[in-house]
């Protein structure tokens, strides 16, 4: 692990590095490291290690006499009782601070549960509705609601239309029938009716799919002017490429997932041109922070790296503003104020405050675009870094 911070759990193995328990803060880091989500989990834990690697370089926690961040980092797979699991032994073999995870909202989910029965603060970047709201009050969440970003996925696409010069009537929805798939599709729906769309195609199917001609036939005889999948990384391949190959041309606007990490540009080369997402947030709206992360990592920084990155720095936060390492005294210390600074000014909200639930309330979702190999912000207007490109069907 990189800058010496972490520690490493993979069941049922136990490796331990890193600082003396005495002089460390340990943090839980339960992220997808294999299976289906990997590639995620693993730009998770690299948002979360260099944010740790540079709190430590700079003297560590001041309000614990410089006390270092000790990463212990666990592999939650991509099955949520496996990720239940791993938490479960986590907690139990480690004095934790907080833990941190884990980008599918089936696992955080999972997570959450028992980190709630432990009284630890958990901080999250998943997007499911489910995540608060269920009187877990150790519970947060950094970015909105996954509803939220399904009603801005219609309504910006609507905005970007207008300007334009163009309307769109008719779309289709597709989506895996998981936490963050079903959620993010009520948004979808919901948005499409407010502003009189008509959804002529709404298609679950199970996350994993090895061919796509069923989906893509149904979108082809549907009449949709453009496609709003909700899918993580082989899944939005699979799509993409069969309706491009099948010269379905109609712009498509992604949910997120894994529709903007750069392995989606490499799988699909010019196939991902012009290709629209939702996003929490994106990497050139606080280039300061996200460049030398490329400059590490070899590639931009997606969204759930920042967004993991966010999650520490909140968290480190709140734990200098209570002067504890203490679970509940953090878990107070994060419902009491607002966070900005640091990390927090590569949310588009600017800064982190979070509800009796556990939400962020600040959080703005942004459109991106995939543009000559690089992701672009390109709506709302105020924040935009290019004009977004639309082609008309």
């Amino acid at each position: 692990m990189a800058g010496g911070t972490a520690a490493l759990i993979m069941a049922p193995f136990v490796i331990r590095h890193g600082f003396a328990q005495s002089s460390a803060v340990n943090i839980g880091v339960i992220q997808p490291l294999s299976g289906a989500n990997a590639q995620f989990g693993i730009n998770c834990r690299n948002g979360i290690e260099f944010v740790a690697d540079a709190i430590n370089a700079a003297g560590g926690i001041k309000a614990l006499a410089g006390a270092k961040i000790n990463l212990v980092v666990s592999d939650a797979t991509s099955n949520p009782s496996t990720a239940a699991t791993v938490a479960e032994q986590m907690i139990t073999q480690n004095e934790l601070t907080a833990v941190l995870g884990a980008f599918v909202s089936s696992l955080t989910l999972a997570v959450s549960e028992v980190t709630a029965r432990a009284d630890i603060p958990f901080l999250t970047e998943s997007f499911a509705d489910e995540i608060t709201g269920r009187g877990l009050e150790s519970v947060f969440k950094v970015t909105a609601k996954a509803s939220v970003l399904g009603r801005a996925q219609v309504n910006y696409t609507v905005a970007i239309t207008e300007a334009a010069g163009s309307k769109i009537e008719k779309i289709a929805i597709m989506y895996e029938d998981t936490a963050y798939g079903v959620a993010q599709s009520r948004g979808l729906r919901r948005a499409a009716k407010d502003t009189n769309i008509e959804v002529v195609m709404d298609e679950p199917y199970p996350l994993g799919i090895t061919d796509a001609k069923p989906l893509i036939d149904k979108l082809q005889a549907s009449g949709a002017q453009a496609a709003f999948p909700l899918s993580y990384f082989n899944d939005s391949l699979f799509i993409v490429r069969a309706m491009r190959q099948r010269r379905i041309t109609i712009p498509v606007i992604g949910g997120a997932a894994g529709y903007i990490i750069p392995d989606f540009e490499k799988g699909l080369g010019e196939f991902a041109e012009d290709v629209l997402s939702i996003s929490p947030t994106n990497y050139d709206l606080a280039p300061a922070l996200t460049d030398p992360f490329r400059k590490r990592f070899g590639s931009f920084m997606v969204h759930e790296a920042i967004e993991s990155a966010v999650t520490l720095d909140v968290l480190v936060q709140a734990i200098e503003r209570a002067k504890s390492a203490k679970p509940k005294a953090i878990i107070e210390a994060l419902h009491d104020a607002r966070f900005e600074g640091g990390w927090t000014k590569a949310m588009p909200g600017g800064a982190i405050q979070f509800d009796q639930t556990g939400l962020n309330t600040l959080s703005v979702p942004i459109m991106v675009q995939w543009r000559k190999r690089e992701l672009v912000t390109v709506w709302p207007k105020d924040i935009a870094k290019a004009s977004p490109v639309w082609h008309s069907q």
